[in-house]
């Protein structure tokens, strides 16, 4: 089932797979940037042979969300945490009497952190899975660090130049906004002032469960736990996959690939966030 959602003057694209089991949780995934709804197809088989329901939104401008990013867009991060919103509004009646967690990847765990902290405290959800998702504070990335910085830098420079950043080897073709915002989180180690989400991070207080995987060349462990370190109202439960459990390659992406490790954590992690959640 696929589902069109007009968000001034963009249309995201949602992939919808209904759940077969009527115990079983529903899952809205949000993609990294610039990753199409389709890469994660491997995710949903396994997630809906368990039963589950599974959702997976195009960010604006990737995958079957039209139009692509141009000098004209005029969409920044506040925009995708909207979003999350929408597509949690537009898949309502397919979720109704169930379980529903956030499954976010990079920057899509960006944009449901930043929904669900200004939306605090009525969450909509019932917890959130975080995926190779961080704040990318340059300092972070050891030998690397000062090649990130420039790169950041940049990243920066070059869309406000053109006006939008062209996809050049990084994050597919994005609206200057987004990539503005991004810089600051990658130069700063958070969010940008303007998102207003500063001091609500630990308003958050849905059970989280934060995933790092091995070699992961975007979002190392300790980019991960400058994020979950903010989010002092919940419970995080941090796991790392090792390439040994997954018995295949990981990185920033190849995860999605080979998820069955990934999914037996989230299957785990299940009875625990269920719990929490009820808790008044």
């Amino acid at each position: 089932m696929q589902l069109f959602l007009d968000r001034d003057g963009d249309r995201l694209s949602v992939s919808v797979s209904p759940a077969a089991d009527p115990d079983a949780p529903f899952f809205v995934v949000f993609p990294a940037m610039g990753v199409p709804a389709r890469y994660y197809g491997q995710l949903v088989a396994r997630l809906t042979a368990d039963g589950c329901g599974v959702a997976v939104a195009d960010l604006r401008g990737t995958g079957e969300s039209r139009p692509r990013a141009t000098r004209a867009s005029r969409y920044a991060m506040t925009d995708l945490a909207d979003d999350v919103g929408a597509v949690l509004a537009a898949t309502a009646e397919l979720r109704a009497g169930r379980r529903t967690f956030l499954f976010a990847h990079s920057l899509g765990g960006h944009a449901s952190v930043i929904h669900l902290a200004r939306n605090a405290p009525e969450h909509p959800v019932d917890g959130l899975i975080l995926i190779a998702s961080g704040l990318p504070l340059w300092r972070l990335f050891g030998a690397r660090s000062l090649g990130v910085l420039g790169f950041a830098n940049g990243i920066r420079a070059i869309s406000a130049l053109l006006g939008h950043w062209p996809g050049w080897g990084f994050g597919g073709r994005q609206s200057r906004g987004v990539i503005q915002d991004w810089a600051h989180t990658a130069r700063r180690g958070e969010f940008a002032p303007r998102l207003g989400v500063a001091d609500r991070l630990g308003d958050i207080s849905v059970p989280v469960l934060a995933i790092s995987v091995d070699t992961d060349q975007y979002t190392p462990p300790p980019t991960i736990e400058l994020l979950v370190g903010k989010l002092t109202g919940t419970t995080v439960t941090r796991v790392h996959v090792s390439e040994a459990e997954a018995g295949a390659p990981l990185d920033h992406f190849r995860w999605a690939k080979a998820p069955g490790a990934i999914v037996d954590r989230v299957t785990a992690w299940l009875p625990t966030a269920v719990l929490a959640a009820d808790q008044p």
